[in-house]
């Protein structure tokens, strides 16, 4: 035998009583589920705790909404029945206050149905974003572990760096100096000249002088010679300290 309107009301009763239960569990779960997610968050940021594992709360959550979507589905089979019913009541005002009270229960159906998606799609929000947050913050750590000895490969090469620069200056001062140098003994050696044309001169008028005009040039040798000794002994003096 099927059911009367009276044993339809009264399952469609216990039914939005069991689902007005189940919400209000279901809605406190995604409210812990955030709150312990913001602690684990802050526990995180001292290192001491990560942020994601796997919780008991996804699975409760999964086993909550599998039951309230069946509670769902149960009390819309019910005023689907109610529904038939009440069409095929014969009294006007009998099928009058059926209406009214089908009407009441799609309402509290609607309205459940409603809060239910609502709050999963709170949580599966919740969720998501925390999984986002624990991934990007697993790379942060990822690159600070790594940051370590990228910092101590770039603080060898920056001392290299710094050894080649003060290498090349030392170079480079030495090459002036000798450029220096060069300059001056080029000088020198037109003065020389100018000398040795005047000297050569002297000579040719005075053949008496000519010895002591020899005798002077052996000298300016000797002392070119030696003055090359000494630039050449203190350029590669200065070459040796500067690649030493």
């Amino acid at each position: 035998l099927s059911p009367g309107p009276a044993d339809l009301r009264k399952q469609a009763r216990q039914l939005e009583n069991e689902l007005d239960l189940k919400l209000v569990s279901f809605s406190k779960l995604c409210t812990s589920y955030s709150s312990s997610r913001d602690g684990r968050r802050d526990r995180y940021s001292s290192d001491t705790t990560p942020l994601l594992n796997g919780s008991s709360q996804d699975r409760m959550f999964e086993t909550m909404a599998v039951e309230i979507e069946q509670l769902l589905g149960k009390l819309t089979g019910i005023n689907d029945k109610m529904a038939e019913y009440t069409n095929s009541a014969g009294v006007p005002s009998l099928n009058a206050a059926l209406m009214h009270t089908l009407q009441r229960h799609r309402d509290i159906l609607q309205d459940y149905t409603h809060e239910f998606h609502k709050t999963k799609a709170n949580f599966l929000a919740i969720r998501e974003r925390e999984n986002l947050l624990g991934s990007v913050r697993k790379d942060i750590e990822s690159y600070k572990s790594g940051s370590g000895v990228n910092n101590r490969r770039t603080e060898l090469f920056l001392k290299e760096h710094e050894h080649l620069r003060n290498s090349d200056r030392l170079i480079e001062e030495t090459i002036s100096i000798a450029m220096a140098t060069k300059e001056n003994m080029t000088s020198q050696r037109g003065m020389l000249k100018s000398i040795q044309s005047k000297m050569n001169t002297l000579a040719n008028r005075f053949p008496a002088v000519n010895s002591l005009i020899q005798r002077i040039n052996l000298r300016k040798r000797r002392d070119s010679l030696i003055l090359g000794g000494v630039i050449g002994v203190c350029t590669i003096l200065l070459l040796l300290y500067a690649f030493h």
